[in-house]
């Protein structure tokens, strides 16, 4: 791909464990844009099995917050003339598994904002394996302000 991810566009001293271009040991997940949101791909690593052949959920879930708060964040971004990126962070999210997601293969992960205001996003994730939906989320990420600990830790 030639475009540049989310992350390596605003966040480059981020060491988030899960989309963090600088945490060597984290996820180092890649949002790219996409016409309803942001899409990503991602080979899991042989230690984020739960069980032989099959994905740990928590790897998962990570890879939804990381993921919804960054299709917030654009979200926000886009929405409005700002002349820094917003921090935002996670109020809240649930993960439903489906099934258990097949390890071996890449992984599909999708984001789209379903209803935002001025600094609120309330996002929809979806993860496929091929042609299997193995797990959906939802999520409500908030942009913060000066003096909040995350605020432009990205």
């Amino acid at each position: 791909m030639n475009k540049k991810c989310v992350q390596e566009e605003y966040a480059q001293k981020s060491i988030c464990y899960g989309c963090g271009p600088l945490n060597k040991n984290g996820l180092q997940i890649k949002s790219y844009r996409s016409d309803k949101g942001l899409d990503l791909w991602y080979d899991p690593k042989a230690e984020h099995q739960a069980f032989p052949g099959v994905v740990n959920g928590g790897i998962i879930g990570t890879i939804f917050d990381c993921h919804g708060n960054w299709t917030a964040a654009i979200s926000i971004f886009d929405s409005q003339i700002l002349r820094r990126f917003p921090s935002t962070v996670t109020a809240n999210f649930s993960v439903n598994l489906l099934r258990p997601t097949p390890f071996g293969e890449t992984l599909y992960f999708t984001g789209e904002t379903q209803t935002l205001s001025k600094n609120k996003a309330e996002v929809e994730m979806n993860l496929y394996a091929g042609k299997l939906h193995c797990a959906s989320g939802k999520g409500l990420f908030v942009a913060v302000k000066d003096g909040h600990p995350a605020f432009h830790r990205w």
